[in-house]
């Protein structure tokens, strides 16, 4: 019985030895004319600077052909699709551009030794009994997010690194923290400031 067993798990441990590694090994892209490496960062939903320093591209220059690897996202699918629903709901009637600064926000904070290191728990963070974000109190996170939101996180994620440093936004006129209003103003888009 021990030899049957070691003759069927032999095989099993050394197919997941020599396969298990390519389920993150990365991908590679071939450059086609008229690429350029931030359409490339963003339909792959990966930041520029690591594309670029993935693939030691220094300069924008790009030959169709050339292979480029592609770093593995460090975005879960259901930390996009979250990003994507609150910025459905904070950004819902803004411009496009409104909502790219809305996803950049939570990605900043991500990024910030201030704030949480996750998506979700950015999203979801307290403060004095509070949410972070009102959809989140109010329950318009739940609500399925439209495909401008999707896109707009994932130009989010392409452009992180590359922005003026929002952790904040507001809209002025239905804010009630005077707090946030005292914060440095990084950009206005719509009816929303952006602050850091």
């Amino acid at each position: 019985m021990k030899k049957i067993r070691k003759w069927i798990l032999a095989p099993v441990l050394c197919g997941a030895f020599l396969f298990g590694g390519h389920a993150d090994a990365a991908t590679t892209h071939t450059v086609k004319p008229g690429e350029t490496l931030w359409k490339i960062a963003k339909q792959h939903g990966v930041p520029l600077k690591q594309l670029q320093k993935q693939n030691n591209k220094y300069t924008d220059l790009l030959f169709p052909g050339e292979k480029l690897v592609i770093p593995n996202s460090t975005i879960s699918t259901s930390e996009k699709d979250l990003l994507a629903r609150l910025v459905h709901a904070e950004a819902k009637g803004e411009p496009y551009a409104g909502k790219v600064a809305v996803a950049t926000v939570v990605l900043n904070r991500v990024d910030h030794p201030d704030f949480p290191d996750t998506i979700r728990a950015v999203i979801y963070e307290r403060s004095g009994g509070h949410y972070a974000f009102t959809p989140v109190q109010n329950g318009t996170i739940n609500e399925p997010a439209d495909r401008e939101s999707y896109r707009a996180v994932e130009e989010a994620l392409a452009f992180r690194g590359l922005g003026n440093g929002s952790l904040y936004f507001y809209n002025p006129k239905t804010a009630k923290s005077k707090w946030v209003s005292s914060r440095q103003v990084t950009v206005v888009i719509g009816n929303h400031v952006f602050a850091k």
